[in-house]
């Protein structure tokens, strides 16, 4: 059995929200922020979430490659809208999609949004940034304090819709009772440390999504933010 929460804002500097979200019967969820001017980050990101939605409603089963697939299909779709919209030309998003089938996990991920593994009160990062200062970061150039105060923390190395090739990273993984899965777009971890997440998380707040979305406005709130919350309970 799943618990699932989810949790959006605009935060406090942003005159839109660019990011998008999706829980999917029976067991997908997705969070994607969008980039680009003016209102195109958040038609990139409407059109990725639809576009996958669409795609995985019509699959038997879901697996790591079927989200990945999904994912090239709103790539290209992306693409195509952008090609007949010339104010959205240059439009991207980022894209990290969790499939739960009983006890596995399974997921793909392109750009700086995340997947977090809470277990037994420790919070494990899942997917890798696909980030410049993520690079930084792996070859020992900054550290991670470093990378999170970096003028260029936002410049992302891959991204949905913005080329024709498209590598998408993907994963499986065994659940335990109790685990937290935790989506979220940046607009999280601009402001809430992975230590932060952690001791929020062990209080097993009412709505922990919630909860998460109101400690980065808290702190500041200078983007969007949008986190999915899932449960297993049983």
């Amino acid at each position: 059995m799943l618990q699932v929460f989810q949790a959006t804002d605009i935060g406090r500097v942003r005159a839109t929200n660019e990011d998008s979200l999706a829980v999917c019967a029976p067991a997908s969820y997705i969070v994607a922020d969008g980039m680009g001017g003016e209102a195109a980050g958040e038609v990139a990101s409407r059109i990725l979430v639809e576009t996958m939605q669409a795609q995985l409603a019509v699959r038997s089963s879901v697996d790591g490659a079927a989200l990945a697939s999904a994912m090239q299909v709103a790539n290209v779709a992306i693409l195509q809208y952008a090609a007949t919209h010339p104010g959205c030309q240059g439009m991207g998003t980022t894209a990290t999609a969790l499939h739960i089938e009983q006890d596995t996990a399974c997921w793909a991920h392109v750009g700086d949004s995340r997947l977090y593994l809470y277990r037994q009160g420790q919070l494990q990062q899942v997917t890798r940034d696909h980030s410049y200062v993520e690079d930084l970061v792996a070859n020992g150039t900054l550290t991670p304090e470093e990378a999170r105060v970096h003028p260029q923390k936002n410049m992302l190395t891959r991204a949905v819709g913005v080329a024709p090739a498209l590598k998408v990273d993907t994963g499986t993984f065994a659940l335990q009772t109790g685990d937290m899965l935790l989506l979220a777009t940046d607009g999280l971890m601009k402001h809430v440390t992975d230590e932060d997440i952690a001791a929020l998380l062990a209080q097993r707040p009412e709505d922990p999504a919630q909860a998460l979305v109101t400690q980065a406005l808290n702190a500041g709130g200078s983007d969007n933010v949008t986190v999915i919350v899932v449960v297993k309970v049983s």
